[in-house]
Parts: structure tokens; C-alpha cells; sequence
């Protein structure tokens, strides 16, 4: 059974997906008043400022992302579960044109405010943590190799996933995401 969304709740969806496509700056109150078919006072009602509304979005977003890491099985070997979430990174893009909201808002990052600045810093040391725990298994295990540490790794693997991001926007493909996980193998 399908549940009819909230103002409040399509407000917010719309809004993650704007900044998805558009960033920070890249959308008003009056795109989202004109998607969700209200009055942007109405917007306002809900979310003051344009600041409440991204951090609302980040904490949403972060949330989302954090259940699904969550759900990644933990007894899969480190490979396994570097590909399930380099593909749980590759849903985020749709049809390539949407990037990681986060992803999106580091590059607007001289614009935002510092509690949202903020957000999308744990987002990222967050996955950057679990990314982490998962380069360590695999290198205690030896299915994994790295010169690197285990921190220098996952920093490096989400790095190159959120550049994979990038570039399977402006190319529309993702196969610049395959090309990230190809490349983290197990060892032999």
C-alpha cells in the first residue's frame, strides 16, 4: 500500500533531488514551491531558512546512506563488500545525471553554512569509517591488498567513487564507477 508523501516530506525529496542535479545554489523556494504545488510561505512554514532545509536534507541523505551500509552483509568477504557499495553508489546516480548529495555540496562548500559544512564532513567520515573496518579485514585476511593503510585506502576508494561520480555524470555512464571497483581486486 502506496502512502501519500507530506508537504513537509515532498519538500525535502524534491529538495535532495535539486541539489542532487543542481547543488546548493542551483535551486530556490520558488523550483521546489512550483514541484510540490505550494506557496513558497508554505515552504517557509516548514523550513525558515534555505540553511534548516539542506541541513534537514544532508540529515536525511546521511541516514539513508548509513541504513544501507548497515545492510551490507558482514559476513561477505572485504571484496564483496566494497563491490556492494560501490553499486549502492552507483543507484545514487539514476540515469547519470544525479550526483551524491554530499558529493555535491563539497564542491559548494565556500557557500554553505557551517552547520551543513559540518553534516557533509561526518557524511564522509563516515563512510570513510566503514570503508575503513572493510580495507582492514581484507588486508588482515589477505583478500584485499593495498600498500596503503586501511584509512589511507578507504579515503582514497571513496574519493575516487565520489570522481567517479563526477565523470559518469559528465559522460554519461557509469561505467567510470565499474572502472573504481574493478580496481580494488582481491589479492591472489
Amino acid at each position: 500500500m502506496e502512502t501519500t508523501k507530506t508537504v513537509r516530506e515532498q519538500i525535502l525529496d524534491h529538495a535532495i533531488t535539486l541539489m542532487m542535479l543542481r547543488g546548493y545554489n542551483g535551486f530556490s523556494y520558488r523550483d521546489l514551491s512550483e514541484l510540490v504545488g505550494v506557496k513558497t510561505s508554505s515552504i517557509h512554514y516548514y523550513y525558515p531558512s534555505k540553511d534548516d532545509l539542506v541541513l534537514e536534507a544532508v540529515d536525511a541523505y546521511t541516514q539513508e546512506v548509513q541504513h544501507a551500509v548497515q545492510t551490507i552483509d558482514v559476513a561477505l568477504p572485504a571484496q564483496a563488500k566494497l563491490a556492494k557499495f560501490a553499486k549502492m553508489f552507483g543507484r545514487t546516480l539514476g540515469d547519470g545525471d544525479h550526483i551524491c548529495l554530499c558529493g555535491m555540496l563539497a564542491a559548494d562548500i565556500e557557500t554553505l553554512p557551517e552547520p551543513v559544512r559540518l553534516a557533509v564532513q561526518a557524511f564522509f567520515k563516515a563512510n570513510e569509517a566503514w570503508l575503513a573496518k572493510v580495507f582492514a579485514e581484507g588486508a588482515h585476511d589477505g583478500t584485499l591488498a593495498s600498500s596503503a593503510k586501511p584509512e589511507q585506502a578507504a579515503r582514497a576508494f571513496f574519493a575516487a567513487l565520489q570522481g567517479a561520480g563526477l565523470a559518469s555524470r559528465l559522460f554519461r555512464t557509469k561505467s567510470r564507477l565499474e572502472e573504481v571497483e574493478a580496481s580494488f581486486k582481491p589479492s591472489k
